[in-house]
């Protein structure tokens, strides 16, 4: 079967606006956390946040467009760009109706939407750009690119929380293997870092609070844990099938072996108190990609860094694997950058082919006391040396979304 290629990598995050500066700082092991800064979030109960500085400076945008888009939109044509250069493709010889443009997120752009309602109640409706209608909501980003570059294959944005750009990464994949897009742009985006979105995210209840030491809050497994930090940004590759790949002599990362879902039907914010979902979504994607649960060498963790969801996906990992779980590699390189919410599967997926290529596992920083309910290796705090060929990537949203990925380098 033809498989499903990784030809080009792109990435805004607080850890680097491209994917040398993303890994250096990684396999570095250290945090990128920090104070929100850019509005007054004091009276917020969490306001800390892995942020993007500089974006403008790595940016190829008109200043006339970027007064037009909200930041996620930017983000997304930031790191797009990059994944194109990467991949070597030459624009003016591939046809633009086969390639297709497939992005996740949660939120949309709350930016843009907060500051021109903002200016509706202030001014009366002169005062709202006539952009507000085409910046802010979930799509807006997966339209962008598309014009912006001309691309008229088939194309869709997916909302699902944190599952949002695995599922857009698996349906991007599976265009290709019908014979719908010969190349796609595919992952996701997200700038949660407003005052509407930082309240709505606060209101869930998961995000960590320790405000005074921003560097060590995000710490999951560990049994002083208080929830996960906030991160904005967007990773994006470029997709096609191998054989177009290898034809065209294209550097090749990795490989989108398979995928698992399911949904725990039991609440519309809540995990399911046990974790028989979470394990039939991995057994089904070790099924799809027709791997030996001996075979994998890796797992991308959710890593929430709550209580319950820390304890949910150490018990599915030790039920699906059994005493093999501990031949596996496990970590959750997000501890360092931040939760993307609805974009995060798209970071995972580019720190796990990155650790594949460079044969190495970054570590899950600021573990420090283990939890006794979460016993397994996480990986604390220094990354080690370990070839990787297989890999799982665990993304679970609110409501119960569980989506595991199955990537593999040769």
């Amino acid at each position: 079967m033809d498989r499903i290629a990784i030809t080009g990598i792109g990435v805004v995050s607080a850890a680097g606006l491209k994917k040398e500066t993303f890994w250096a700082h990684l396999k570095r092991g250290a945090s990128c956390i920090d104070p929100i800064s850019r509005f007054d979030s004091s009276l917020y109960a969490s306001r800390i946040a892995g942020q993007v500085h500089q974006l403008d400076c790595f940016s190829h945008l008109k200043s006339r467009l970027i007064k037009k888009i909200d930041v996620f939109s930017h983000m997304a044509l930031v790191a797009s760009e990059q994944a194109l250069k990467d991949s070597n493709i030459n624009l003016q010889d591939i046809d633009k109706e086969k390639v297709g443009v497939f992005m996740g997120n949660a939120l949309g752009g709350w930016l843009f939407a907060e500051t021109e309602l903002r200016d509706m109640y202030i001014e009366g409706r002169e005062g709202v750009s006539p952009y507000m209608a085409s910046a802010w909501f979930p799509a807006a980003p997966q339209g962008q690119i598309t014009i912006y570059y001309g691309f008229k294959g088939y194309s869709k944005t997916v909302v699902a929380d944190k599952a949002s750009s695995a599922l857009a990464l698996w349906y991007a994949g599976k265009t290709l293997s019908a014979g719908k897009n010969e190349f796609v742009l595919a992952g996701g985006m997200e700038a949660p870092i407003t005052p509407y979105a930082l309240l709505c995210a606060n209101t869930y209840g998961a995000l960590s609070r320790n405000n005074l030491n921003p560097r060590s809050a995000y710490r999951p497994y560990d049994l002083y844990r208080d929830g996960f930090v906030l991160g904005e940004g967007s990773g994006i590759v470029v997709l096609e099938k191998e054989s177009r790949a290898r034809q065209r002599g294209a550097t090749v990362y990795g490989f989108i072996k398979g995928i698992g879902f399911s949904s725990d039907g039991f609440h519309y914010s809540k995990y399911r108190p046990n974790s028989d979902n979470l394990e039939y979504a991995i057994e089904e994607a070790l099924k799809d990609a027709g791997w030996a649960k001996k075979e994998v060498d890796y797992i991308c963790l959710d890593g929430e860094a709550t209580e319950l969801g820390d304890y949910l996906e150490t018990q599915a990992l030790k039920n699906v694997f059994g005493k093999e779980i501990k031949d596996i590699s496990l970590s959750a390189p997000k501890s360092m950058y931040g939760n993307l919410l609805g974009a995060q599967t798209s970071l995972d997926l580019i720190s796990t082919i990155l650790s594949m290529e460079n044969n190495l596992v970054l570590p899950t920083i600021n573990y420090e006391v283990g939890d006794p309910l979460c016993d397994l290796d996480y990986t604390p705090n220094k990354a080690i040396s370990r070839r990787i060929r297989k890999s799982l990537i665990v993304a679970r949203g609110r409501g119960g979304i569980n989506v595991i990925l199955a990537v593999e380098k040769e």
